[in-house]
């Protein structure tokens, strides 16, 4: 076989193609040499290769302990004019299977990284399948799926339906508390795999690229974090979606057959965004065809569903559609559930400008079907059950939590902190409430409690009661005091000014 300085234009010494580091987990196949041989895959043209910059394919080259040069194998593929790295550490992608992980999983392995991708199932629709393959044929050296719905159910809505989570009044922090349940998972495979670095395809004027890293710092402290859409050396190579698909085509990476939607769209099992693209103007109204995840309210079923909502400790336990029977206890089952009566429905739907925590306003456009609807049931059970002060210092300590989780900070001492005191302020936040569900709004149309703190017999109109209506005239004249007070003096100082 003819070494490759008669094809490769130059003579390269061993160490600049590759160490014996390269083949731990890389056996090819075939029968090795017995001389130690170590592999490594270059994209150059074959010896005799007459042909333009595209063509030839991926050559397989090894070299035997006493230096010697052979061919070993070669596939079909498109000349690339990849840069040959020295090796580093092992990086966890946080990956999805689409265009942009797709070409950082690629564009980390030019750097020399070897890349372990990590896919989590948050309810978000995707062929796993599909991507597992996808990110093992483009160079991943393992791949790890793991559903986590039932996770992101009990350990992360749960915490916020409690605390009646509301970011900016509007916005029920769907993406917000996805991204601690999945830099969790990172971790912990970046842990038990030995790797010193986690890679995310989050931008860098977005949100996610704080909540992940965060999260990571938090759960992690040594962990390093590569953010290659922060790297000069990537954001300058791939200005925009063309340079990316040019990259993947080069690179034997597939790439949509249909039109990319205008706009970027992220989802889980709680809710689904959409923002960027077509939607940056706030003025534009979002295409019709754009929601995903309900139906249109104006076209959805003229007959509501009516449910009872039983909850425990501020909770779900149980929902009863009371038309047809069907119940659910667990909680992915019942919070699925009421998803799909939701999406029926057309409850969820929100257009907002919210305020990033990096600095700037933003558009997005969100569905969230199932948590609207126990955000409306908690907060009238919760109405029902609590002491009007202790809500008053909960609704503040919400407000915070709602913060918190926005900017990122759920695994700070504060966030922890705040998280223990709205779980013991629902301790008595029980009963079952009951909703109708019609036309894109959820209406409350009852509810009991066994910790009720309303007393029909007090509050009556008919009943006298244990209540005194001639005390009412002191408890207004304690208050009537500082208002006299403040509009006597106020009333002197303005005659001192006219005169």
């Amino acid at each position: 076989m003819a070494k490759p300085s008669t094809w490769l234009g130059c003579k390269l010494p061993l160490p600049a193609l590759c160490t014996p580091k390269h083949l731990e987990g890389r056996a090819p196949p075939g029968t090795l040499p017995t001389e130690g041989t170590v592999l490594w895959q270059l994209r150059l043209p074959p010896p005799g290769y007459k042909g333009g910059g595209r063509g030839g394919g991926c050559w397989t080259l090894g070299w035997s302990t006493e230096g010697s040069w052979f061919l070993w194998s070669c596939r079909a593929g498109s000349l690339g004019s990849t840069r040959m790295a020295e090796p580093r550490d092992t990086v966890v992608l946080a990956y999805s299977g689409g265009l942009d992980t797709s070409c950082i999983l690629v564009w980390l392995k030019e750097q020399g990284y070897t890349v372990i991708a990590f896919l989590a199932n948050i309810g978000q629709k995707e062929d796993f399948d599909a991507a597992r393959k996808k990110a093992l044929a483009l160079g991943a050296e393992k791949v790890y799926i793991q559903d986590v719905c039932r996770e992101f159910v009990e350990e992360f809505i749960w915490p916020a339906v409690q605390a009646n989570a509301l970011y900016e009044d509007r916005y029920l922090l769907g993406t917000a508390l996805a991204r601690p349940c999945i830099a969790r998972l990172l971790v912990l495979v970046a842990k038990e795999q030995g790797a010193r670095y986690i890679a995310h395809g989050a931008t860098g004027k977005g949100n996610d690229q704080v909540r992940f890293e965060l999260s990571c710092y938090a759960l992690c402290p040594s962990i390093k974090v590569i953010a290659p859409w922060r790297m000069p050396e990537f954001y300058q190579r791939f200005p925009g979606r063309r340079e990316l698909m040019e990259y993947a085509q080069k690179h034997g990476i597939p790439v949509p057959v249909t039109p990319k939607a205008p706009w970027s769209m992220d989802e889980n099992l709680m809710h689904i965004s959409y923002e960027a693209g077509i939607l940056e103007n706030p003025k534009n109204r979002a295409p019709r065809d754009l929601y995903t995840k309900t139906c249109d309210p104006t076209t959805s079923p003229d007959i509501p569903d009516d449910l009872e909502i039983e909850f425990e400790k501020g909770v779900p336990v149980k929902v009863t559609n009371t038309g047809d029977g069907v119940t659910h206890r667990s909680a992915l089952e019942l919070f699925m559930y009421l998803n799909d009566i939701a999406s029926k429905h057309g409850v969820g739907r929100i257009d907002i400008v919210e305020n990033r925590f990096v600095g700037m306003k933003s558009r997005g456009i969100y569905e969230t079907p199932a948590g609207t609807i126990l955000y409306h049931a908690h907060l009238d059970i919760e109405a029902f059950t609590m002491d009007r002060e202790v809500r008053k210092i909960k609704q503040g300590l919400a407000l915070k939590f709602s913060e918190l989780v926005y900017n990122g900070f759920w695994y700070s001492p504060e966030c922890e902190f705040l998280r223990h005191c709205i779980a013991r302020s629902q301790q008595a936040v029980a009963g079952t409430v009951r909703v109708s569900v019609c036309k894109g709004q959820v209406y409350v149309l009852g509810r009991e409690s066994p910790h009720s703190l309303y007393n029909e017999e007090l509050v009556s109109m008919d009943v006298q009661g244990d209540y005194e209506p001639a005390d009412a005239t002191g408890f207004i004249n304690i208050n009537a005091l500082r208002l006299k007070e403040y509009h006597r003096l106020q009333s002197k100082v303005s005659t001192k000014q006219d005169e």
